[in-house]
């Protein structure tokens, strides 16, 4: 349910492989690691990001972005955000065919969130969510009468940053980690009785920058990614009700977390199939110009994601622009060709500007 919450939203994240726990901190934290705001520099910022999604598949499909944070002081920062991705028109038909009414299905999730500073070098960050998803526009499936589904979700995140020396040059070291999405099941109708999980998830990772010179300055970011919800056990061909591998999947809440850890029908093989890695390069010129690259990794059994990703960003008098493209390994994807733009602004140094 509601895979959307799963996409990387931004730009920056979007060219670095949807590399984003532990990169430094910006103002689309909320969806990577809230814990990040409590070290971002400045006391206030704003960011919109944009894409048109799976073009290859839908013409108007579309998902936006809006994300803000708020120092209150040296050590605690509030944010906000919220996700919105629109299906573009679908015509629904009745069993014979006959069209009945076009709808746009369309989903959001609205977050407010809260990061403290908990001492020189570690943070950390909790996130309320709504979540409202509208699939069917209230028409009938089978007879039955469907609604909008909603559901109410929490991050819990950490974040630990600290100066290094490599090869004899500064750098940072950061560290990750956030359980997003950990929240109650989600239904489309008050007759079905058997409700889905949403996109509960584990991300955690690490990231290092160097400082070549002055001007010059390199990052590399590494994240592993696990949803936290039931593995689809294996059943008996003469009774489907009897599970000969795996696990039931119809448990509660925090059961799901727990059990998606060992409940895979292959075994512990399977197990490690389920983690998505990701791999992003950052580059920054005179910390105003900056060229990405990266990599993201799925089994080819847990959904076969596999793409190379590409991007730039721009800094100027509190202004920043950064756009991401994305490249699959394989042809016809229907991720073939997906763009991100995002636009943020900081507040203190437009103030400071004179802007």
């Amino acid at each position: 349910m509601v895979p959307v919450l799963t996409i990387s939203p931004d730009s920056r994240a979007g060219a670095m492989g949807d590399a984003g726990v532990a990169t430094s901190p910006d103002v689309y934290s909320q969806h990577w690691n809230p814990a990040k705001y409590a070290f971002i520099d400045g006391n206030a910022g704003v960011g919109i990001s944009y894409s048109p999604w799976l073009r290859n598949l839908v013409p108007d499909m579309n998902i936006g972005y809006l994300a803000g944070y708020y120092r209150i002081d040296s050590k605690q920062v509030i944010s906000a955000s919220l996700l919105y991705s629109s299906l573009g028109d679908v015509f629904f038909t009745d069993d014979f065919g006959n069209h009945e009414m076009t709808f746009s299905p369309n989903e959001f999730g609205l977050d407010l969130g809260y990061s403290r500073l908990f001492s020189e070098n570690f943070s950390g960050g909790v996130v309320f969510r709504y979540i409202y998803s509208n699939m069917t526009g209230g028409s009938y499936a089978h007879g039955v009468p469907t609604k909008a589904g909603t559901s109410f979700a929490a991050d819990v995140s950490g974040y630990y940053n600290n100066s290094v020396s490599m090869f004899g040059k500064d750098g940072e070291l950061g560290l990750g980690i956030n359980f997003s999405n950990i929240g109650s099941k989600m239904s489309y109708s008050d007759e079905d009785l058997s409700a889905d999980f949403i996109p509960m998830n584990l991300r955690l990772g690490g990231s290092g920058t160097i400082e070549l010179d002055d001007f010059n300055k390199l990052g590399l970011a590494l994240d592993f990614n696990k949803l936290l919800v039931p593995t689809p056990p294996k059943y008996s061909s003469h009774n489907p009700d009897s599970i000969i591998a795996g696990k039931d999947p119809n448990v509660s809440v925090p059961v799901a977390i727990f059990q998606s850890f060992y409940d895979a029908p292959g075994g512990f093989k399977e197990e490690l199939r389920e983690w998505m890695v990701s791999i992003g390069l950052e580059y920054w010129y005179s910390n105003q110009f900056a060229l990405r690259a990266g990599y993201f990794h799925e089994n080819e059994s847990k959904g076969n994601r596999k793409y190379f990703t590409a991007g730039a960003g721009f800094k100027l008098k509190g202004f920043t622009i950064d756009f991401s493209y994305l490249m699959p390994t394989v042809s016809n994807h229907p991720l073939a060709r997906t763009l991100r733009f995002s636009l943020a602004f900081d507040i203190q140094a437009l103030q400071r500007n004179g802007i």
